[in-house]
This record gives C-alpha cells, sequence and structure tokens, in this order.
C-alpha cells in the first residue's frame, strides 16, 4: 500500500497520553495516513485549531460533543466561526451530536445544541462528524429534519444492519474503527460486510478502543490500517481496495 492514502476520519490524536504525539503524527504520514481531529468542548475548538496547524496532513473538525453540552453558547458558534474563517485545515463540524448512555436527563439540551450546530453546519457548507451513542433514532430523525446541505457521517458506528441501510437511504456515511476488530462485535462486522461500500469511512477514535492486536493499550492514527486489513478480510478484498475506496468516499465528503 506504499502510495495509497488512508484517510482517517476520526482521530483524537491530540488527546494521547502514553504516546509520544509528535511520533504518533510522524508514523502516519510515514504510511501515508491522514488524519481529521474532532473537537469535543467549547474550550477543545482552540486546541484543535493549533494541533492541525502544527502537523501536515492533519485536518481538524469544530464542535462540542453531546455530553458537554452544558459548555456551548452562542459564543461558540463565533469562536467556531473565526477559526474555520481563518484556518483553512477545518474542514467539518463535529464531534456533535447525542449521547444517552451516561446522563438521560440531559436530552433536551443535547438535542438542542444538536439542532444548532447542525444549522451551523449548513450555513457554513460544512460536513458533519456524529456521535450518537444509545440515541440512534433520535439522531436519524433530527438528521432528516433539521439537516440541510450537509453530508453527515456517523462515527464509531455502533448500530445494526438494518440502521446502517436505513441511513445510508438519507445519504449517511458509516464510519467503522478498532471495535470491527474484537472478536465478539459481530454488529459492527455485519455492517463491515455488506453496507455498500461507496459509504464507508475508516476511523480510530484513538486514544480510545485500540483495534487488535493492540486491544487495551492506547489507540494511535497509525492503527486505522488493522481496521482497513479486518474490514478487507471480512468483505474477501484487499486492504488495497478498502483503502483506496474509503479515501475516495472521504474526498467526496471533504
Amino acid at each position: 500500500m506504499e502510495n495509497i492514502y488512508i484517510i482517517n476520519t476520526h482521530s483524537h490524536a491530540n488527546m494521547l497520553k502514553d504516546t509520544n504525539i509528535d511520533e504518533a503524527m510522524y508514523n502516519a504520514r510515514e504510511n501515508h495516513i491522514i488524519t481529521i481531529v474532532p473537537a469535543s468542548t467549547a474550550e477543545d475548538i482552540f486546541d484543535v485549531d493549533k494541533f492541525i496547524q502544527k502537523y501536515e496532513d492533519v485536518y481538524g473538525y469544530v464542535g462540542v460533543f453531546p455530553e458537554e453540552a452544558k459548555t456551548f453558547s452562542d459564543k461558540t458558534l463565533q469562536n467556531m466561526e473565526t477559526i474555520i474563517k481563518s484556518n483553512k485545515k477545518i474542514i467539518g463540524i463535529g464531534e456533535i451530536g447525542l449521547d444517552y448512555y451516561w446522563d438521560k436527563s440531559l436530552k433536551e439540551l443535547q438535542k438542542e445544541i444538536f439542532i444548532k450546530q447542525i444549522d451551523f453546519a449548513n450555513q457554513m457548507n460544512l460536513p458533519l462528524n456524529i456521535h450518537s451513542r444509545e440515541a440512534h433514532q433520535d439522531t436519524l430523525e433530527i438528521l432528516k429534519k433539521y439537516n440541510k446541505n450537509s453530508t453527515a457521517i456517523l462515527h464509531c458506528f455502533s448500530g445494526s444492519l438494518e440502521f446502517a441501510k436505513e441511513c445510508i437511504k438519507e445519504g449517511i456515511y458509516i464510519a467503522l474503527g478498532g471495535v470491527v476488530t474484537f472478536k465478539n462485535a459481530i454488529k459492527a462486522k455485519e455492517v463491515a460486510a455488506n453496507i455498500p461500500i461507496e459509504y464507508l469511512l475508516l476511523e480510530t477514535d484513538d486514544p480510545y478502543l485500540a483495534p487488535v492486536p493492540f486491544r487495551g493499550k492506547e489507540n494511535q492514527p497509525l492503527y486505522v490500517k488493522y481496521v482497513a486489513e479486518e474490514i478487507a478480510r471480512l468483505r474477501e478484498t484487499t486492504t488495497e481496495e478498502i483503502a483506496q475506496a474509503t479515501t475516495m468516499n472521504a474526498m467526496k465528503i471533504f
């Protein structure tokens, strides 16, 4: 895969602790991996802005994660707009969405902030990188109702094959990471094997969810190649074909 690029559509490389960040970004670049880093909080957007300017082949999203909805304000949107206009390497709005796993009391606030950021992405004509945990149907319904013109990516997809097909009907892309390599990840493997390749994207979500053979250790951008290898095995094709197809998909979006 010497001359084939892989686009890692979701990597918190700026949050690595056990791994030297400079080395991790160098290793990714040497292996032809382009990395896209999302923001999580209203403050984190500034860190992402600085981080992606420091490294080649690294791009970013700005946005507020659902569990950080309380950090969001109108000032956040102003700051996001300023960063987007000053840094051409900001190529999307994320990581935004809904997460009902830890605290269901914030559901309505999460929905409100999600919708505001969708509207903002539409105004900026930028794609959406979406986190959805135990909130699949609400996420899809909100996108159907409020998203006018932004291409959406469901990052770290954890739904069923049937739900993936529902999303694809709406033009939503499915991003898979290290979970697909886990032995008991039946749903992720089924999705990886069966969705149209035109809607498939790769990611790591590092420093979390390291793929086999690094499961339980800190993840890093380079390990996206193990995701590509497992998906190739599941689809009975080559890693090169998965790399090429997913890179073309990402380039259409960005």
